[in-house]
């Protein structure tokens, strides 16, 4: 049974996205003293005195048009009250009741979501004008909080009880349950790119819902947004997977905001936490430097990588435009070589089902444990095929190679005189493991370890 849930609202800058972080246990959202730094919804599972709950935070409440970008934020904000348990309106103690508060308090009179609030900041006795003035809101008893302190978490578990409680009643541990059988779970997938690139609008695709805040202006996604999602395969398949969508990554020198700073270490967290790494291209700019050191550091954390090339409903010189960039890939990424490049349209949908395809072949081979058997035979043919060279005449002795873990397959090799062994040869074993084993493109990592004894 899903989690009852709980929606974040108020205005900007209340204090919204440190509550959340309180609530979830974790520093998950981007905090800042400026307003507007959250855009789109986050979700987490929270846990208040043991009640349970998903949390949504939500973008800060503007009375803007929704052509703008703040309308666009707050349609989200709208969308995540509506199907909330429960809303949690969060109000300044300290700065008092709004004309803004007083909008948003109008606008959720007349919604069909269960309202409780929140005097936010009432640290000590320093808010507790501003909650009494939150009385005049008619929304029932404010109580006063401190998300960052801590302060009035017991109070919150009172007033959301009843709501979550009433919303999905926790059922009874059943006895003789078995352990879901699928060892890999949701695919975790994290689509990555330059500003602009159409990540949020492919999102938005995939799911069939306006989800993520789209629009021509660049860096719009600040937070990286992981949503639960259930993919059909063409086969009539239902498989999960988990999409993260990340905040546009540009060249580091060209960064100098704090919050753009704070967005593009958020997404290379993201990276690191995925299985799948999506790079998605954008087919009127072709693949820039800047694409190329994104692939690299996906490499580099050892995630799986999949190159998407966006926009080809528009492109032009589609067949020059996809040679070239396959051709820059093996050029510029010369430790993982047949990295696969697909094309995809966010726009009419066009090429997603295979794009996620590839993305679950790809983690099969990811997560994949060679037996030790099998590991061996394909070793001894690997050493007898192209046997090790003898720096200064004294021979490199290679005994055995076993798999030390997977995701990413990684492997030790044993034997003596080790150091000497050239960086040309271990790349003649990663690719001959590549295509013998089947491992497929995704990173190998191989350590190399050399006996004690030298006459060995």
């Amino acid at each position: 049974m899903p989690l009852p849930t709980v929606a974040i609202v108020g205005r900007p800058n209340v204090g919204k996205s440190t509550l959340f972080n309180r609530l979830v246990g974790k520093r998950i959202a981007l905090v800042d003293d400026r307003p507007g730094v959250t855009r789109d919804r986050r979700e987490g599972e929270a846990e208040l005195l043991g009640l349970k709950f998903r949390v949504i935070d939500t973008a800060g409440f503007e009375d803007e048009d929704k052509v703008t970008l703040p309308g666009r934020m707050r349609v989200q904000t709208e969308a995540a009250v509506r199907a909330a348990d429960v809303a949690l309106f969060v109000i300044d103690a300290r700065e008092g009741v709004t004309p803004l508060d007083e909008e948003i308090a109008r606008w959720l009179r007349v919604e069909d979501t269960p309202v409780v609030v929140a005097a936010n900041k009432a640290e000590g006795r320093g808010g507790e004008a501003g909650r009494l003035e939150a009385y005049a809101l008619g929304l029932g008893e404010p109580f006063a909080l401190s998300a960052e302190h801590g302060e009035g978490l017991v109070d919150l578990f009172e007033a959301l009880r009843p709501h979550v409680e009433d919303a999905h009643p926790q059922p009874l541990p059943q006895a003789g349950g078995e352990e879901d059988e699928r060892p890999l779970g949701p695919l975790k997938m994290a689509i990555v790119g330059r500003p602009n690139a159409g990540k949020s609008t492919l999102v938005n695709r995939m799911l069939g819902e306006e989800r993520m805040i789209t629009g021509p202006e660049a860096g719009i996604t600040r937070d990286s947004i992981a949503i639960p999602w259930e993919w059909q395969a063409p086969d009539g398949q239902k498989r999960a997977v988990t999409l993260v969508d990340t905040a546009g990554l540009r060249k580091r020198a060209k960064i100098d905001d704090k919050l753009e700073r704070l967005s593009a270490a958020d997404t290379r967290r993201a990276i690191d936490m995925a299985e799948v790494v999506v790079l998605l291209l954008d087919a009127t700019r072709g693949l820039e430097a800047q694409d190329l050191r994104i692939a690299d550091q996906v490499v580099e954390e050892g995630r799986a990588l999949l190159i998407a090339i966006n926009k080809w409903d528009v492109a032009e010189n589609a067949s020059a435009l996809f040679n070239g960039v396959k051709a820059a890939l093996e050029e510029g990424l010369s430790q993982l070589k047949g990295v696969p490049v697909l094309t995809v349209s966010a726009v009419t949908g066009k090429g997603i089902d295979q794009m996620i395809g590839a993305a679950f072949e790809l983690r099969e081979a990811w997560s994949r444990r060679v037996g030790t058997g099998e590991l061996n035979r394909w070793f001894g043919d690997a050493i007898e095929a192209n046997p090790p060279p003898a720096p200064g005449g004294k021979r490199i002795k290679l005994r055995y190679i076993t798999q030390v873990k997977s995701r990413p397959p990684s492997f030790v090799i044993f034997g003596n005189r080790l150091d000497a062994l050239p960086a040309s040869y271990e790349r003649y074993l990663l690719n001959s493991m590549r295509r013998d084993l089947k491992l497929g493109p995704v990173p190998l990592r191989i350590s190399l370890r050399s006996s004690k004894n030298p006459f060995a």
